[in-house]
């Protein structure tokens, strides 16, 4: 999956189509609530119900949870299980394609930390 980048590539087609990636990635990625629904499925190793989701995160709504997981679903990074039962149960975890974002959130965590640090403590 992973391929060795020649930053100092002399083909302004191939920069672009890095630059194309990179935007589409973040395109999916974008909103408030994306990133933190994501670290909170890696951190759980394992599937979790829709209302632990909705405990774990402070702030969020059951309506944009929903909008946010439907999407983050649509994009095949979450994987939602429905099972037949009464009460209904669902459960949301990470497929593949989600937990192959791993490594990026771990370098972007280590980016905005060295910023940070730059900053004189808050990066902003």
């Amino acid at each position: 999956m992973s391929e060795e980048r020649e930053w100092n590539c002399e083909d302004p087609k191939k920069r672009l189509e890095w630059a194309e990636a990179t935007t589409e990635a973040l395109r999916v990625l974008e909103g408030k609530w994306k990133i933190v629904i994501i670290c909170q499925l890696f951190a759980a190793k394992g599937p979790l119900r829709f209302s632990d989701l909705e405990k774990l995160i402070d702030g969020i709504n059951q309506k944009m949870l929903i909008q946010q997981l439907k999407q983050l679903e649509k994009d095949g990074i979450v994987r939602r299980t429905v099972y037949p039962q009464v009460p209904p149960k669902v459960e949301y975890e990470l497929c593949d394609m989600g937990y192959a974002l791993g490594p990026s959130m771990q370098a972007l965590i280590e980016w905005a930390e060295m910023r940070r640090r730059r900053a004189g403590g808050d990066g902003y």
